[in-house]
């Protein structure tokens, strides 16, 4: 059975007959698809007609048909007097005599009229897909405490495609009890603008990329959308032997509206660090870079400095030490504002297993003896993406090398302290470099992974996707469609990929429109760069492909949503050591359909979990979300996330209802997007999303959410998803001190060139195993002169032992 339901059993309307029913069923109005809407015709199991009893967890609660109506003599109570977990609802019958008849892409607009003593309610929706049966789909909205009866609506989102029927009602998730009466439910008309073209047809289709004509003065590969709609580039030595040796660490803040650089004073090398919004708007960076390898010797080293960086002043602040080093680590905002952070390499260049927690109200990182700890190495740049019960997701992206034991992928729980298998991830250690999103809406809790490769290995890069339903009992990843194929430069010239060919060091950007735009990626480690652009749509599973970036975009590559609905795409640095200063900006094709929604007003830009918050717009607008603004780095950004806002609709005044759940939008900044129906985006405007049910929270707690729900801050309407996990769980390790990690971790024969050149240890398939045919592909690759660091060559490229890789001597005597 079902645990989110758990509904008394009911007899088929085919089975109700006329002595069942008390009255003549109340059929549902030409424009009004609710049959019984007012509960007047009785039914089964002492639940009206079309309505059955249903929720799940652990309460105390009583269904009641009461006189107390707004019209006619009946209404439904549910109450709540005790309550541990789970929820109650009244939800229209699940059979296609009483469910609602539903078209896919279509928009409905919901109404009731209700009563509650109690702020723990949501609109709940479920939606029949016509191949896997009934399923959650969605929470609307929050309604308010009312003594008096009032009316709410709300608008659906596009119905997703497979649904041919749907059923909803008010799930009540607090002690209290909430009465309601004379549901609605119409069709919303069709509003679609006329696109106009406003590019060549191509562009239209595809989309148009523009180099632009001021370059990046710094190596950044960390990109951060501040809430000012500036971007932060951070570089810190930028993967550079000489500024690290010379301690020049560099960041710049881009200005998108005029198209200018600052370049910002940094005081540590923040090469490869970790970083993350805090509420606030200011930028928590984590660790970094404290020494280069050393031939023979140790390998990266990351040092436990932290800093803090304000957009408003432009400056670095330091804070307290984190208690270990972490040169790659993750960084992942919960709900209630706090960070977790794992992996990365300790100052001895090995692996840390130390989970680090960052306290948001005390603004300072914990004490060890604090947080909650596995004594798990987790990897670099490990994919930590929050679910909406406060667990974490690790994704199986990652960078360099292997993946971690098992399946490679799991499930966290912080508060439990243990971690749980997941099992499906294609080839799992060949995802290093891969990029995961939270795919829109994050209500949905589906994860897309795509592409990767392997630095240690070095194969050609695949074209795998997965995906997961977190919704789901026991998820497990699926295998999506494949990436499309592009044109890869393997030194001579762009050729067409073949066979299995995909892309490593691939971005993953959300878009306003709901879809997802892949870019950017390279063949192998730090080489061959892949032309390839495409948008990924979640409600058909499909990739559209579009126009490329003509810009390498590998190693050390970002790319990201920019307020005005563009994307901005930096960096890349190859193994020659070399860097791409070139910046270019996408205009995906949503830009080029004719003029854009506006939204004209923002009542408030303080908002609260919970809120119904009123915007005006200059024409009709088909949907509105929170995206919140990217915190990336080596394809990774687990934070990014797509927060869908239900529209209550009068006119152009538009009521937008907000998520109850700071696990589904995290606490900070985001940028607010409204979308046409044909998927035209307004300019974002930015919105400050906190609240009590945030900041009530504690480590400590046994939940993450630990309101009463007695207070007048609503509480987190989360679901029971997940909880039946059978993969292998495992508690708390023995403690240990670090994880032995190779100092060839990054794919580098540091045997050769300098500290920022990377011979690859393995070679491509396709180049021979002899000094000659490693020497061209060297050379092809523009490398230049090798200076053979020490006595040892095992690459063999030294054959006449004069301190130079692939001279003519030793090309002669391969």
């Amino acid at each position: 059975m079902n645990k989110r339901r758990r509904r008394t059993a009911f007899l088929a309307v085919a089975g109700l007959t006329g002595g069942l029913l008390l009255t003549s069923p109340q059929p549902a109005s030409a424009a009004n698809l609710i049959k019984n809407p007012g509960f007047e015709t009785a039914g089964t199991d002492g639940m009206p007609y079309c309505w059955e009893k249903s929720g799940w967890g652990d309460n105390d609660f009583t269904f009641t048909t009461t006189s107390d109506a707004h019209s006619g003599g009946k209404a439904m109570k549910v109450e709540l007097t005790r309550r541990v977990s789970g929820d109650r609802k009244a939800l229209i019958t699940e059979t296609a005599a009483c469910a609602p008849t539903v078209t896919p892409g279509k928009q409905y607009d919901l109404s009731l009229w209700y009563k509650s003593t109690t702020p723990d309610t949501s609109v709940t929706l479920f939606r029949h897909d016509t191949t896997a049966g009934w399923q959650y789909w969605t929470d609307l909205k929050t309604l308010d405490m009312a003594s008096a009866w009032t009316q709410a609506g709300v608008r659906t989102p596009e119905v997703p495609a497979g649904t041919d029927l749907i059923t909803w009602g008010v799930s009540v998730y607090g002690t209290g009890s909430v009465t309601t009466d004379d549901y609605t439910m119409e069709q919303v008309p069709d509003v679609l603008p006329p696109a106009t073209c406003t590019g060549t047809a191509d562009e239209c289709a595809n989309g148009r990329w523009d180099v632009l004509p001021t370059q990046n003065p710094v190596r950044s590969m960390h990109s951060v959308v501040l809430n000012n709609g500036k971007v932060l580039l951070i570089a810190g030595s930028g993967n550079s032997e000489e500024q690290f040796n010379a301690g020049t660490f560099t960041s710049a803040v881009y200005d998108p509206v005029n198209g200018t650089y600052k370049v910002i004073p940094t005081p540590k090398d923040m090469f490869c660090a970790g970083h993350v919004q805090l509420q606030d708007g200011r930028v928590l960076v984590m660790s970094g870079n404290k020494a280069y390898p050393l031939p023979g010797g140790h390998g990266y080293e990351g040092f436990k400095d932290s800093y803090i960086f304000d957009p408003v002043t432009e400056t670095y602040s330091k804070t307290n030490d984190m208690n270990d080093g972490h040169w790659y680590p993750s960084a992942t905002v919960l709900g209630n504002g706090d960070v977790l952070s794992f992996g990365g390499l300790r100052e001895d260049s090995t692996g840390s297993v130390t989970a680090e927690y960052w306290s948001d109200a005390e603004q300072q990182w914990q004490p060890l003896w604090k947080v909650n700890q596995t004594w798990s190495y987790w990897g670099l740049y490990p994919s930590m993406i929050l679910m909406q019960d406060g667990r974490l997701f690790y994704s199986g992206s990652h960078v360099f090398g292997n993946n971690i034991p098992g399946t490679g992928s799991a499930i966290y729980d912080y508060n439990a302290n243990t971690v749980t298998q997941i099992p499906g991830l294609q080839n799992k250690d060949e995802r290093d470099q891969s990029a995961s999103v939270l795919l829109p809406p994050a209500q949905d809790q589906k994860v897309l992974t795509l592409g990767g490769g392997n630095i240690d290995s070095n194969p050609d890069a695949n074209r795998l996707t997965d995906i997961i339903d977190l919704k789901q009992a026991n998820p497990a990843y699926v295998a999506g469609p494949p990436l499309p194929q592009g044109t890869v430069d393997l030194g001579n010239g762009k050729v067409a990929e073949t066979g299995n060919q995909g892309k490593m060091y691939v971005s993953a950007v959300l878009l306003p429109d709901g879809k997802v735009l892949e870019t950017g990626g390279a063949l192998h480690n730090r080489a061959d760069p892949v032309f390839e652009s495409s948008i990924y749509d979640p409600n058909t599973n499909t990739f559209d492909p579009v126009a490329a970036d003509p810009q390498a975009r590998g190693y050390h590559s970002s790319s990201f949503l920019l307020p005005d609905g563009r994307v901005m795409s930096t960096g890349d640095n190859p193994g020659n050591g070399t860097w791409n200063h070139n910046v270019s900006i996408y205009t995906p094709p949503y830009l080029l359909k004719g003029t854009r929604p506006t939204i004209t007003s923002v009542i408030d830009t303080e908002w609260n979990y919970g809120d119904t918050q009123r915007i005006t717009v200059d024409r009709p607008i088909a949907k509105a979300e929170l995206i919140r603004p990217a915190a990336v780095t080596h394809s990774s950004d687990p934070n990014q996330r797509f927060v869908d806002l239900p529209l209550s609709v009068d006119g152009n005044d538009i009521d937008l209802n907000v998520t109850s759940n700071p696990n589904l939008a995290p606490p900070g900044w985001y940028m607010l997007f409204a979308v046409d129906a044909g998927g035209v985006p307004s300019v974002a405007k930015w919105v400050h999303l906190t609240g009590p049910a945030a900041l009530a929270a504690s480590a400590e707690s046994a939940s993450l959410f630990s309101v009463s729900s007695t207070d007048s801050a609503t509480t987190p309407h989360i679901h029971s998803f997940a909880d039946d996990l059978t993969g292998k769980v495992t508690g708390p390790g023995k403690k240990r001190t670090s994880q032995k990690v190779s100092p060839t971790v990054s794919g580098c024969d540091r045997h050769y060139g300098s500290i920022n050149v990377c011979v690859p240890t393995v070679f491509p398939d396709e180049v021979k195993n002899t000094t000659a045919a490693r020497c061209a592909w060297l050379k092809t690759n523009d490398y230049g002169r090798l200076k053979v660091n020490g006595r040892d060559d095992p690459l063999g490229l030294d054959r006449n032992k004069d301190g130079i890789a692939c001279g003519k001597g030793d090309v002669r005597t391969s």
